[in-house]
């Protein structure tokens, strides 16, 4: 029998996620913290990790990280956390529990590729409003969609992934007090944005807060979280998968948590680069930068396919985001000697 036959029709019209072979190349395609732990650190977690009862499974709700995490995140007070396999799992959890059939997913585009995959998996409506030609926000067309078509659920990425653009305060706030439904601020960089709606949790009932601790240098551990309501919180803990933060992903998250100046350090350390490489692509004949609060940027070029063809071949990995947004790599700010390499390939790739 033929999967063509049984699949689902949106199933069958997905693309599995693909992630390129780094082996061996300057990696700027995925937005990754680009400076391991020091290694005195290293040697402590390994032992930390090492106590850890692999043939037990893990407590089911990451209470203690849970604790940890709103005491260093400084969670508002009334408010509760969700932890997940990394910001998507979390995205799948939250779009499964809305999705009545017939009910609408609302989101600005371009961004995150995977609110519109969950939309189509758990068979909601998905309605991307387009930004700007600048790729800023359009509040009052965004509004004005949400009245002729009201969505059970709006994303909003903040900043935005790919464009790197922090959304107005102002605008944000416009769109959380029209929405009718729930809407999830997606601050998985606000680490490198300096602003976070966290702190506004106990003012808007319809709102909740994601993050991943990814982007702060824990990639690998695949942890992140949902702040909001209790009573938000109590309905997707229904969705969850029993133990889906593992023992491991536990205590590495506890372990480092207790040490998040570290990652703060680091954090800072990317910002400062940041302003730096921004100055220095916009300097390359023919690039457009695009403004960008997160830890990557947005760049136009002439000619995506070559750039990208090119600079692989000088050892460079970037996200060519060409013909989903014409002749434009994704490019992630990395170590001071990683975007030195960078602008080399690129000068000449150009």
């Amino acid at each position: 029998m033929s999967p063509e036959k049984l699949v689902r029709p949106e199933v069958l019209a997905l693309t599995a996620y693909q992630v390129p072979d780094a082996q061996g190349m300057v990696k700027l395609d995925a937005m990754e913290n680009p400076y391991p732990l020091p290694g005195a650190l290293r040697r402590e977690l390994s032992e930390a990790l090492s106590r850890v009862d692999l043939n037990r499974y893990p407590e089911p709700t990451g209470r203690r990280v849970r604790e940890l995490i709103a005491r260093r995140m400084n969670l508002p007070s009334g408010m509760e956390l969700l932890l997940g396999n990394g910001s998507d799992d979390l995205i799948q959890i939250v779009t499964l529990a809305l999705a009545r059939p017939g009910t609408t997913m609302m989101y600005p585009a371009p961004t995150f590729v995977m609110y519109g995959v969950n939309a189509a998996l758990c068979g909601m409506n998905a309605v991307a409003v387009p930004l700007r030609e600048d790729f800023s926000f359009d509040a009052d067309a965004f509004i004005a969609r949400m009245k002729s078509s009201p969505p059970a659920l709006v994303f909003i990425a903040y900043p935005n992934n790919p464009t790197g653009a922090l959304y107005g305060e102002e605008d944000v706030l416009r769109v959380i007090r029209a929405a009718k439904g729930l809407v999830v601020l997606d601050e998985a960089y606000h680490a490198f944005a300096g602003k976070s709606f966290m702190p506004r949790l106990a003012e808007h009932p319809n709102l909740v807060v994601l993050r991943t601790l990814s982007k702060l240098g824990l990639a690998g551990i695949r942890l992140g979280y949902l702040a909001g309501r209790p009573q938000w919180i109590e309905q997707f803990n229904k969705v969850r998968q029993a133990y889906n933060v593992n023992a491991l992903t536990q205590a590495a998250a506890l372990f480092m948590l207790e040490r998040l100046e570290v990652l703060e350090e680091q954090a800072a350390r990317t910002r400062a680069e940041r302003a730096g490489l921004g100055a220095a692509l916009e300097r390359l004949p023919g690039v457009t930068v695009f403004p960008s609060q997160a830890n990557f940027f947005l760049v136009r070029v002439p000619e995506a396919e070559r750039t990208d063809a090119a600079l692989k071949r000088q050892g460079v990995l970037v996200k060519n985001l060409h013909p989903w947004l014409r002749n434009c790599l994704r490019i992630t700010v990395g170590t001071p000697e990683e975007n030195r390499i960078l602008l080399t390939a690129l000068q000449e790739a150009l």
